[in-house]
């Protein structure tokens, strides 16, 4: 009976291990027949990126080399590897681009207009200081930044100076998973020999054939960091010569290439401006001084107010009719030298107590802003006002400030002692904000 028992309990453990290997076996063919489905999708997007047709064999047609590698795809003579750039030429061939209808403005007469236009043609109420500051951002930078709570008109703004003066915005979505710049331009396809254009780009190279003034937006343009994917035009932008201003776009150039593709460049127009929408929640990245000191920032955190005007129809806005108006500001009204003296004294005094310093290019900022923003209606003190806070007094948000309550204190008292103590209420309101918040 032991015996028999024994031999049983061996038999039985044997029948068990056979069962689980069958079951081992059984997963494992499950596990074979998903990898071989899913190299199977992995072989048919090759064999779209590589242009063949379903029922065409690679190897039949030497698309590969002898080592595997798949062989550069021919392209057929007098085919252009951009497309839409290439109708963006055809649409200018058949229609040249002219400005019919373009009207004189003064620079205070554009800040009403285009108020009375965004009022009763699409509902939106600007205050005059915001469309000051947008137009005198104008004449500053290439790259306007719009920030506030949602809700606020940041894309709207742009988007109702596009109807405005009949050159619609384009509005470009910026996506999280942007890294270098050929998201936003686009990309040399290696398997097709053709070019992905980006809408950024179709629209960047449209201005170049329109002499009127053009936005591009990138809306939400902190949902990725903007000095990976933005870094090369801003870097262009600062080239003090526009006829420099050029973005490599491909490394060689063909016959077949768009007309204002040249040496494998594309311009980057004096008629096109950069506007970036930015909200500061915890879904975006914080826009950095290299972006900053670079750009004009609006702050739009308050509700319109409705008005009544009179009804303004569209106009066309040359970009050198408004250059004109720029250059005519800056000499009717320069920078005063008592200003000047001021922003020099108060600069020494950041630059003692807090190892901060205006820069040379802030200082011509200043000098380039604060003449359009009296153009358009303001006052001198108003626009330094807004560029200390915006552009100087921003940056002690990286300071410990906990630690600096007696020196923000003092600070508030020389901005009162130096222009006066009515003046600089934006300044003084945005540091008494710093010392609550330490």
């Amino acid at each position: 009976l032991y015996r028999l028992l024994r031999k049983y309990l061996v038999f039985r453990k044997r029948a068990v291990e056979d069962e689980e290997l069958l079951k081992e076996i059984g997963r494992l063919n499950n596990t074979v027949l998903q990898l071989v489905d899913e190299k199977n999708r992995i072989l048919a997007m090759k064999v779209s990126q590589i242009g063949l047709q379903p029922g065409e064999d690679a190897e039949d047609d030497n698309t590969l080399n002898e080592d595997g590698t798949v062989k550069d795809k021919p392209v057929k003579a007098g085919v252009s590897r951009f497309v839409k750039l290439i109708n963006v030429d055809k649409k200018y061939e058949e229609t040249p681009f002219v400005l019919e209808d373009e009207q004189k403005f003064s620079l205070e007469e554009l800040v009403d207009t285009f108020r009375y236009f965004a009022c009763n043609k699409m509902g939106l109420y600007y205050e005059r200081k915001t469309v000051m500051t947008y137009i005198a951002a104008m004449a500053t930078t290439r790259l306007i930044i719009l920030e506030g709570i949602s809700g606020t008109g940041k894309t709207s703004l742009p988007y109702a100076w596009g109807k405005f003066i009949k050159h619609e915005t384009a509005i470009c979505a910026v996506q999280p998973s942007w890294r270098d710049r050929s998201e936003l331009i686009g990309y040399l396809n290696e398997f097709t020999k053709r070019f992905n254009e980006s809408d950024f780009l179709k629209n960047l190279y449209e201005c170049t054939y329109r002499d009127d003034v053009g936005f591009i937006v990138l809306d939400e343009m902190n949902l990725a960091r903007i000095e990976y994917y933005f870094a090369e035009i801003l870097s262009v932008l600062e080239m003090p010569d526009s006829n420099e201003w050029s973005v490599d776009i491909v490394p060689d150039s063909w016959d077949t290439d768009p007309k204002h593709i040249v040496d494998g460049k594309c311009k980057v127009p004096t008629n096109v401006w950069f506007v970036g929408t930015a909200n500061n929640d915890d879904s975006t990245f914080t826009i950095t001084d290299k972006v900053y000191d670079r750009a004009i920032p609006i702050q739009l955190n308050s509700k319109g107010v409705h008005f009544t005007c009179p009804i303004q129809q569209p106009v066309q806005l040359g970009s050198d009719h408004l250059y004109k108006l720029f250059k005519a500001a800056k000499k009717k009204h320069p920078l005063s030298e008592e200003n000047l003296a001021k922003l020099d004294k108060l600069d020494f005094y950041v630059i003692e107590n807090f190892r901060l310093a205006f820069g040379n290019r802030i200082l011509k900022q200043m000098l380039d802003f604060v003449p359009v923003y009296v153009a358009c209606g303001g006052t001198e003190l108003e626009a330094l006002d807004y560029m200390l806070t915006y552009k100087i007094l921003r940056k002690f948000e990286g300071l410990n400030i906990a630690f600096m309550q007696d020196n923000l204190r003092k600070l508030v008292n020389t901005i009162e002692k130096t222009f006066g103590k009515g003046n600089m209420p934006e300044a003084k309101a945005y540091l008494e904000r710093l010392m609550k918040q330490g």
